[in-house]
């Protein structure tokens, strides 16, 4: 027996080095299935790229595979590869010098030779992690160089190890080119040598990695029996069986035995070596992308569409970024973006690397340039990781504007799903709210969708042009019969009586605020609603929580534009011209009416107006200003006391009653009669219940008031 044999201690620096590795080298002790088996598969694809070199030459029929084994009965876990192997001087080099990279090694020797190499080599210190579970390790090893000696080298997990040369034949000696690792796990760490733990953990990591990976279960007694011409190339036969006939039947010489055989359960191959993100989107199919969505995400539902990146320069980057329907509060949603580097997975929803708001989709971003070998807070600070990330935001804001360009219906109908996406990511990302700015919809209230320039592009209709009967072309009629003047979004001045005002007024409409009215509730203000559209006004619908937030960001970047709700101000569109005469009657009558609301009520801090409305069939409505509103809003956000919307009379909150309107008349006119407080309370009420839902004791005299009130028309 001819055997070199060598003893020493490992290059490093402290004692404590094991201690240290099994607690704090990875958070999560699973991870060292992923740093072995992408050490596998860089030794795979660097004789691959030998042989492409003219520096080795490949076996006939050569096919690349990791074999992952698990033994429970002897508590091992073993990674087999046929990639390049080492020599005892390369042992030494990767494996006794702690933290030493073979693979940057191998790519600084052969960059200028190959531009298309796929080798991980970012894990550092991967080998160690075996130790995070393994009580004692061993490699057995045969490089691919002409006269290499295969070599065996073994440690405890202390700081001592052995490292014994092997002839060929000698026992337990490799004798095919590649490495073998095996893991004789610790008591707290069997589990990884369960066979439905290691599958789990494999597929976790591994399901991508470029070279097949086959797991099995050393020793099994399961066997197969299948049809002789079913068999496959990696089945081992363990028995050829012969059925005899039946008894009672004679054999058929003539007839053709159907042969049989036993064999021993195949390896299962548990990856898939070319992803659909490695493939170019045009290559793909609508049902690949819907596979790959449902296989990766266990999700049935089909996504809304997809983004597929693709991009070699400035960096290498590709991925896919699936849209599920997301038609909830936007905290509710929980996307998962996968992280690859080099096919092997890294972790989900790396913040550093992917901009927030895209955290609530679902999908996959492999950068194999990502700097994996510094800590999270490096990633923060580094400016290749921005420009990443920048990256991946530009394309998700082009991808959107280019269908809202291209396809307007079919943004349309994925709008109600989305929306909360965009304006999340308008509002964590200044660069993304830029680009989307002009590709944002509004629903307005008759259902379609508009973007906020087209919003703001519309114009009053012609109030001068004249009718075949006399009347404005613009005018409708309300359900009371009276003439209603036509108006929009955007408000303008009225037409003065003077001409020179007019014009004055034309001059500086570019220079007027541009508001937009919204609705937050279509049922609760339905009464608003419909003053509205009687008026030929319109509004946008903003129902979800972050639209108060994303509105007022808007304002913010797009000067002179001011969004209101429609219940803010009763605007001029929607009340009945009056005379001066008239308004100053209707001064003095608003003096006498408030005394008399504040006496029934019993509230002095009312804020009351009195206003003729187009529609004689509203008695009552509260206004609050947009200020105002918007403040208790944020005040409620951050639970601070005193924003109750049940109490009236809070700042900005103003109760206006409609002169044209009956009750109103008959409070005015009969100030002491008897049923007038019972009038107010039932007025104030009617606003309040326009506007917001009455407080439970407030909605209980209510109704005992309506009965009353119809018990008297009954009698």
């Amino acid at each position: 027996m001819n055997m070199a044999a060598k003893s020493g201690s490992l290059s490093i620096n402290s004692e404590n080095i094991f201690p240290i590795i099994k607690k704090w080298l990875y958070s999560d002790h699973d991870i060292f299935y992923r740093e072995l088996i992408s050490n596998g598969c860089d030794a795979v694809t660097k004789l691959k790229k030998l042989d492409m070199m003219g520096e080795y030459s490949l076996p006939e029929g050569y096919s690349g595979r990791i074999d992952v084994i698990v033994d429970p009965e002897k508590k091992t876990l073993t990674f087999k590869d046929n990639g390049l192997g080492m020599t005892a001087d390369e042992v030494e080099e990767y494996i006794n010098q702690i933290a030493f990279s073979g693979a940057t090694d191998f790519i600084e020797k052969y960059k200028d030779k190959s531009n298309s190499d796929q080798i991980i080599g970012h894990f550092g210190l991967g080998f160690y992690s075996a130790f995070m579970v393994a009580d004692e390790v061993h490699i057995d090893t045969l490089s691919y160089k002409a006269g290499a000696k295969a070599v065996h080298w073994e440690c405890d997990g202390g700081t001592e190890f052995s490292m014994v040369e092997k002839e060929s034949g000698e026992e337990g000696a490799r004798t095919e080119v590649g490495t073998t690792i095996t893991l004789f796990l610790n008591e707290d760490c069997l589990e990884f040598c369960n066979e439905y733990k290691a599958k789990e953990v494999v597929k976790k990591y591994c399901s991508f990695m470029p070279t097949e990976i086959y797991l099995s279960k050393a020793g099994t007694k399961e066997t197969q029996i299948i049809k002789a011409d079913e068999k496959l190339e990696d089945d081992v036969v363990i028995e050829e069986i012969h059925p005899e006939p039946k008894e009672g039947e004679e054999k058929d010489e003539a007839a053709p035995a159907e042969e049989k055989l036993k064999i021993q359960k195949r390896p299962e191959l548990v990856n898939e070596t070319t992803p659909l993100w490695t493939k170019h989107p045009n290559d793909c199919t609508r049902e690949e992308y819907l596979e790959f969505y449902r296989k990766v995400f266990q999700d049935y539902k089909e996504p809304l569409f997809w983004i597929h990146l693709n991009m070699d320069y400035p960096f290498n980057l590709k991925g896919i970024l699936y849209f599920p329907k997301i038609n909830m509060e936007y905290e509710s949603i929980e996307g998962t973006i996968k992280l690859y580097n080099n096919q092997v997975f890294i972790a989900d929803n790396i913040k550093e690397v992917i901009p927030e708001f895209l955290l609530l989709l679902k999908g996959v971003i492999d950068c194999p340039d990502l700097p994996l070998n510094v800590s999270r807070s490096a990633l923060q600070n580094d400016g290749f990781v921005k420009k990443i990330a920048e990256y991946i935001t530009k394309k998700v804001a082009d991808k959107l504007s280019g269908m809202c360009k291209t396809d307007k219906e079919e943004y349309d109908k994925y709008w109600d799903d989305i929306s909360p996406f965009i304006k999340f990511g308008c509002l964590k990302d200044d660069k993304f709210c830029e680009k989307m700015n002009d590709y944002i919809l509004f629903k307005n209230l008759d259902g379609k969708y508009l973007t906020l320039p087209e919003c703001l592009e519309i114009k009053p209709q012609d109030q001068e042009e004249e009718g075949a009967e006399g009347q404005p072309a613009g005018s409708a009629v309300d359900e009371n019969g009276n003439k209603v003047e036509a108006e929009v979004v955007t408000d303008t001045p009225d037409a003065g009586e003077d001409g020179d005002q007019a014009k004055e007024d034309e001059e500086n409409e570019e220079k007027k605020e541009k508001t937009i009215y919204y609705v937050t509730d279509e049922q609760q203000q339905s009464q608003y609603i419909n003053m509205f559209k009687a008026a030929k006004m319109d509004a946008v619908i903003l129902t979800h929580n972050i639209d108060q937030p994303f509105i007022s960001q808007l304002e913010s970047k797009n000067e002179g534009i001011h969004f209101q709700r429609i219940d803010a101000d009763v605007t001029d569109a929607l009340k009945a011209k009056t005379s001066k005469k008239a308004e100053k009657e209707m001064e003095e009558q608003a003096e006498n009416i408030a005394k008399i609301m504040k006496k029934a009520l019993k509230n002095d801090k009312i804020t009351i107006k009195v206003e003729k409305l187009k529609n004689k069939k509203i008695s009552s409505v509260i206004t609050l200003s947009e200020e105002s509103r918007r403040m208790q809003d944020m005040m409620k956000m951050y639970s601070m006391p005193g924003m109750d919307m049940g109490a009236f009379g809070g700042e900005g909150e103003t109760l206006i009653l409609n002169a044209n309107h009956p009750l109103v008349q008959y409070v005015t006119a009969h100030q002491d009669g008897e049923n007038v407080e019972m009038i107010c309370e039932q007025l104030y009420d009617l606003a309040k219940l326009q506007h917001a839902p009455l407080a439970p004791e407030a909605m209980t005299k209510f109704i005992n008031r309506s009965n009353e009130i119809m018990m008297m028309l009954a009698k």
